[in-house]
C-alpha cells in the first residue's frame, strides 16, 4: 500500500474540469501536485514549466473534485474484523473516491476511552490508505446513561460524539451532553429514533408494510426524538447534527430550526436519497435498513432538501454484515448495507436525472462534512493536501457485488446500472486507487 507519509513525485492533472465547492469554483484547467499538496491550479501549467520528474496525467473528459468525506461509516475494527477492517474499508473508500472515513464508535470495545481512540488512529496510520478519523461514544458503553469524557476524547483525536445506531432515550442525559460539549465546541451527532415506537418494526409503517405482513416503523419514531433534540439544542446552545433524516416531517422540523437561527445540521444517507420502501417488495434483506427506507414522497423531499442545502451532508451509512445474518427471512435479518464504494456512483444518479447539480452533490459529500468536523479536507485550495477524486461522468457500468473491496457484499445495488465512476483517487498526492 502507498506510504502516505512519503513524498510522492510531482503530478500534473492536465485538462480536467475542476469542481471545488469550497470556493464555488467550476472551471477547466490543470492541477499541479507536489510534496503531497496542491501547488497551483491554472489554465495551462505546462506552459509555465514543470519539475523534470513530473508525472502528467491526461484528465480530458474527467472531473476533478475534492476527495469525499464519509461522515458515517461503521467499521468492524476493533472486535468484528470478520465484517470489516480499517484496511478493507479504506480500500473500498478509495475505489469510491472517498479520501476520509469517519468511523463510528460501535466497536468492541466501544470507542469511549482515549486509549481506544489512540488505537484506532494508530491502526489506521499503519493499515489504511485513506485518512481515518473516529467519532467517540457520547455515553459510556453506548448505554445512554452516563456521558463520556468529551474533553479527553476530543484531545485524543475524536472529531465528534455519537452513540452510533443507538438513540439516547433520556432528555436529561442529552441536555447535559449538549451543555458539556459546548465548552469544547464539540459536535453531537445523534441517531434520531424512539426505540419504544420503533419496537419490532423492520420497514416503513404504512399500507405496503401491512400488505407484506411486516411490522412497520412510524415516521414519528424519528421526528419525536429529533424535535426533542432541537428544543434541547435551543436550551443549551450546543452544536447538534441529526445522523440520518428520512422523512418530510423531520425536514419540517429542521427547516423551522434553521429559521430560528439554531446550530442544527443534518445528514441523509445515499440509500434514502436513491431508494424507497417499494424496494423492499420481494423481501430482499439487503434493503433492510435502520432507519427504514421511506415512501417515494419522502425520498423526493430529501433530494430537494439536499439541492437547496437544507440537508447538509450525504453519508454512505456503510454497515457491513456477513451472509449469515443477511440471508435470513426479512424480519430476522440484520439491518444495514455497505455503501462507501457506491455512494458517489449512486449520487450521480441524482445529477443525471436533474434533481441535484454536481456542485451541490460534491458539497454534501465532501466540503460540508469537512467543515462540520473541522477537518483540513473537502477543498482543492492551493496549499491543502492533494486529496482528489477523478470522475469519468459518462462511464456507464453495471455493479458486480463480487468485485467490491469490502469484506461483506450486502449492497442494495448489485447488478444496478450506473453512469459515472471514479477513475483515480489520490490521497496526499499518492494514487491509492486507479480504475483499469
Amino acid at each position: 500500500m502507498p506510504d502516505l507519509r512519503s513524498t510522492p513525485r510531482p503530478t500534473l492533472l492536465s485538462g480536467a474540469r475542476i469542481l471545488d465547492p469550497s470556493r464555488d469554483l467550476d472551471t477547466h484547467g490543470d492541477i499541479l501536485i507536489a510534496d503531497g499538496v496542491i501547488k497551483d491550479i491554472a489554465g495551462n501549467l505546462k506552459a509555465a514549466g514543470l519539475p523534470d520528474d513530473t508525472e502528467i496525467v491526461d484528465c480530458r473528459g474527467l472531473i476533478a473534485v475534492p476527495g469525499l468525506v464519509d461522515m458515517r461509516a461503521f467499521i468492524g475494527e476493533p472486535g468484528a474484523e470478520h465484517r470489516e477492517t480499517l484496511a478493507s474499508a479504506s480500500q473500498a473508500a478509495a475505489a469510491g473516491g472517498v479520501t476520509t472515513i469517519v468511523c463510528q464508535p460501535d466497536t468492541d470495545p466501544v470507542i469511549d476511552d482515549p486509549a481506544i481512540v489512540d488505537f484506532v488512529l494508530r491502526r489506521a496510520r499503519d493499515t489504511a490508505i485513506v485518512h481515518v478519523h473516529p467519532m467517540a461514544a457520547l455515553t459510556k458503553g453506548l448505554e445512554g446513561r452516563e456521558m463520556t469524557e468529551i474533553g479527553l476524547l476530543q484531545a485524543a483525536g475524536a472529531v465528534a460524539f455519537t452513540d452510533g445506531t443507538r438513540s439516547v432515550p433520556s432528555a436529561q442525559v442529552m441536555r447535559r451532553a449538549l451543555t458539556y460539549a459546548r465548552h469544547f465546541d464539540a459536535l453531537i451527532v445523534h441517531h434520531t429514533e424512539d426505540a419504544g415506537l420503533t419496537g419490532e418494526g423492520v420497514m416503513n409503517e404504512g399500507e405496503l408494510a401491512s400488505r407484506l405482513g411486516l411490522a412497520g416503523v412510524p415516521r414519528a419514531a424519528e421526528t419525536i426524538v429529533f424535535e426533542r433534540d432541537v428544543r434541547l439544542a435551543a436550551m443549551t446552545g450546543g452544536r447538534y447534527h441529526a445522523a440520518s433524516l428520512t422523512c418530510t416531517d423531520s425536514l419540517d422540523v429542521l427547516r423551522r430550526a434553521r429559521e430560528a437561527g439554531l446550530d442544527i445540521t443534518a445528514s441523509a444517507s445515499i440509500n434514502h436519497l436513491t431508494l424507497n420502501e417499494r424496494d423492499v417488495v420481494g423481501y430482499r434483506s439487503f434493503f433492510k435498513l435502520s432507519p427504514p427506507l421511506r415512501a417515494e414522497d419522502d425520498r423526493q423531499a430529501l433530494v430537494q432538501a439536499v439541492a437547496e442545502g437544507l440537508v447538509d451532508v450525504i453519508v454512505s451509512d456503510h454497515n457491513p454484515q456477513d451472509v449469515e445474518v443477511k440471508r435470513l427471512p426479512f424480519s430476522e435479518a440484520a439491518f444495514g448495507a455497505i455503501g462507501i464504494e457506491t455512494m458517489l456512483a449512486a449520487g450521480l444518479r441524482l445529477v443525471n436525472d436533474g434533481s441535484v447539480d454536481l456542485m451541490s452533490l460534491v458539497r454534501a459529500m465532501s466540503t460540508r462534512p469537512a467543515q462540520l468536523l473541522g477537518l483540513e479536507a473537502g477543498t482543492l485550495r492551493p496549499g491543502r493536501a492533494a486529496d482528489i477524486a477523478l470522475i469519468a461522468p459518462d462511464e456507464a457500468w453495471i455493479l458486480d457485488a463480487a468485485m467490491l473491496k469490502s469484506r461483506c457484499r450486502n449492497t442494495p445495488f448489485d447488478e444496478a446500472r450506473f453512469e459515472g465512476r471514479v477513475i483515480r483517487t489520490l490521497v496526499a498526492g499518492c494514487t491509492v486507487y486507479e480504475y483499469v
